[in-house]
């Protein structure tokens, strides 16, 4: 089932199949979290840095991962939903949560980030929702 997952990710986003792509998604629907580069390499275990590097990078680009902000200072990515691609962006407007036992971050696409209202002038670019405690995993 995964493997047939993974090829129809890579088709819709219109991406070629590699070996490393292949063996990025599958971690990325295995461990269902975001996971900073060093998490993937660790797993992965001799996956050349640059490499993995570009991919991520084309993953984001494409619609594919998005940028997991959980205020910690690791950067970690996370599987879009369905919606985001390259031509309209990312569409992931919910809440990361971040583990303060086991330091994982969750995407919960179930709870969206807040319409804000800022005064006259300020023009909102991003905005990130992260809660902070304990998993149901560490609870």
């Amino acid at each position: 089932m995964t493997q047939k997952k993974v090829e129809h990710l890579l088709k819709a986003h219109q991406l070629r199949r590699t070996e490393t792509r292949v063996e990025v998604l599958e971690l990325f629907l295995e461990k269902d979290m975001a996971l900073a580069q060093k998490d993937i390499e660790d797993e992965l275990g001799t996956i050349d840095r640059i490499t993995l590097y570009r991919t991520l990078r084309t993953f984001e680009d494409k619609g594919l991962i998005h940028r997991a902000i959980d205020g910690s200072e690791k950067l970690r990515f996370a599987l879009c939903s369905h919606e985001c691609n390259p031509v309209e962006g990312h569409f992931d407007e919910h809440a990361h949560f971040h583990c303060k036992v086991c330091e994982k971050t969750y995407c919960l696409e179930q709870i969206h980030t807040p319409s804000v209202r800022v005064p006259k002038g300020y023009q909102i670019e991003s905005s990130h929702l992260v809660l902070k405690g304990i998993c149901e995993h560490c609870s």
